[in-house]
């Protein structure tokens, strides 16, 4: 039987730590394929039309930590034909899928607002799902800076 130094402890208390913070996957950033992978499952494979869907979201973020996203789809919100799905993807995060967000016609529009985290300078995606099975998709780019240097 084998016992567990202090020096060994320390190193496997601070190997958790780490992999806590970072996650499984070594921080790795998804790639563009990965985030489209995520549009294809919530597509179900079906290609979304460019269009209908106004973003914003400023060119450049000085705090990757905070980043203000609205979105607007421009289409009908009545009882028999309305945006059941909103999905947002970050083609850089380590997990591209950022939120999604469900309305019924009762919402009336189609829109909403939040504060997103990315992790780099990256593309980010919205899909929109109609009731009857129509994907709308726009994108925008995103600079990410360090510290609000330019970087």
């Amino acid at each position: 039987m084998r016992h567990l130094t202090r020096r060994a402890a320390l190193a496997l208390g601070a190997g958790s730590a780490a992999i806590t913070l970072v996650g499984w996957n070594g921080g790795a950033f998804a790639t563009p394929q990965a985030a489209a992978d995520d549009i294809a499952k919530f597509t179900g494979g079906a290609t979304p039309e460019k269009g209908k869907i106004s973003i914003e979201l400023p060119e450049i973020a000085e705090n990757g930590n905070t980043v203000p996203l609205s979105f607007a789809v421009d289409a009908p919100m009545t009882g028999t034909d309305y945006v059941s799905d909103v999905l947002v993807v970050a083609e850089g995060n380590p997990n591209p899928g950022v939120a999604t967000f469900h309305f019924t016609p009762l919402s009336g529009k189609a829109e909403a607002a939040t504060r997103i985290r990315l992790a780099t300078t990256q593309n980010i995606v919205v899909v929109a799902k109609t009731s009857g099975g129509k994907f709308y998709t726009g994108q925008k780019l995103v600079k990410v800076t360090i510290g609000g240097c330019g970087g």
